[in-house]
């Protein structure tokens, strides 16, 4: 069977991630992005693969029903790579009923099309599989047993016992209660418990992974790494939450998409995987860290944008540590990050410095008008 395959949110930030990796690895494979082309939608980060032969580009709401229904027929969708969603907490902060629509109601109208698309056919759910990108974030929020951290960051190499003393003895699993904290991710919740449903009553092969979080190219410049590394190169302050003593666990985003292929093609159906970096920080190490990466590159002296670190109240329900711990992924499937986060940032910062004219078009909005005008008028 020849597979045809829907990846929602394809114009974002990991969703064009992993439609490029998929339309340079698997030539035999049709993939059709669905992308509503949001704020955080990009067309241009797929500027490199957009005339292949294997891609097509579709337009929509996942919220739109009926217009899931016809494109999964229209394309004879056999798997969804669900990761469309709205992911800003700050922003389901004060828009939660947006973060609802789309990515509880979203997720559902998709799961129904694909349900009544799939039931019709005469083999129905064989060779189907709908696989749900989730986060870290629908678990709650972990002690901080170990305020201080340790000196240097932590990769797959270092034992277990060594990565869980980074910041504390706790760690999220795949067995982990669920405990959301923000409209964000209780709308996640919300679409995991909905996929995992679609399963066990209708008997849809689904799959869950969450993920920590992600950093890399074409990640949209309100998220932390990609909006200071352009607030230093401009001399803009640098808001830090409360005292930058939140942790996060951090994954460069091509390994997040080399875990996606891997699980989408070999991961057990109904199960849930975690993804995670075995690489925990502080936010304001974090945050050091780009400065003086930044600096560098740039020919600043050390300790010039220190200066621009500028403490902010901090975010409502601003859970203070998440950590994953991905070991069930790398014992059943054999995935581990490929980058030490030296090497991650590195490249990440090299990345939007020289890519300039992509952070100018998304902080100026020309980028939307572009393929707004563009879609308008064909």
């Amino acid at each position: 069977m020849k597979k045809n395959i829907l990846i929602t949110g394809g114009a974002g930030f990991i969703g064009s991630h992993v439609v490029r990796l998929f339309v340079n690895k698997y030539p035999e494979y049709n993939i059709v992005n669905l992308d509503k082309l949001t704020y955080a939608g990009n067309l241009a980060n797929l500027k490199d693969i957009e005339s292949k032969p294997n891609y097509s580009f579709v337009k929509a709401d996942i919220a739109d029903l009926d217009e899931m229904r016809r494109i999964i027929k229209e394309h004879k969708i056999t798997g969804i790579i669900h990761l469309a969603a709205e992911s800003h907490v700050d922003r389901s902060i004060k828009d939660p009923f947006t973060f609802a629509r789309t990515n509880v109601m979203g997720t559902l109208a998709l799961l129904q099309a694909a349900k009544e698309y799939w039931e019709s056919l005469p083999e129905k759910y064989d060779g189907k599989l709908f696989y749900h990108i989730s986060t870290d974030e629908v678990y709650g929020a972990l002690e901080l047993t170990n305020p201080e951290g340790i000196e240097s960051p932590f990769t797959t190499t270092a034992s277990s016992s060594e990565h869980h003393l980074a910041f504390g003895t706790e760690f999220f699993l795949e067995t982990t209660k669920y405990n959301p904290h923000s409209p964000y991710s209780a709308s996640k919740a919300s679409s995991d418990h909905f996929v995992r449903a679609y399963h066990d009553t209708y008997g849809m092969p689904t799959l869950v992974t969450n993920c920590s979080n992600n950093y890399g190219p074409y990640q949209f410049p309100e998220k932390l790494i990609p909006l200071f590394i352009n607030n230093i190169r401009n001399r803009k302050p640098l808001p830090v939450y409360g005292k930058g003593e939140n942790v996060r666990d951090w994954l460069f985003v091509e390994d997040h998409a080399r875990a996606i292929d891997l699980i989408f093609h070999k991961g057990k159906v109904a199960d849930t995987y975690n993804i995670g970096g075995f690489n925990e920080w502080k936010n304001i190490d974090l945050i050091k860290v780009i400065i003086k990466t930044v600096d560098r590159l740039l020919g600043n002296p050390e300790g010039y944008s220190d200066e621009l670190i500028t403490y902010v109240t901090d975010r409502a329900g601003h859970d203070l540590r998440y950590a994953i711990d991905s070991r069930k992924l790398q014992k059943e499937l054999g995935w581990e990050p490929s980058l030490q986060f030296e090497e991650g940032i590195e490249k990440t910062v090299r990345w939007y410095l020289d890519n300039q004219e992509w952070m100018d078009n998304i902080t100026s909005g020309d980028y939307e008008r572009y393929y707004t005008d563009m879609y308008q008028n064909r």
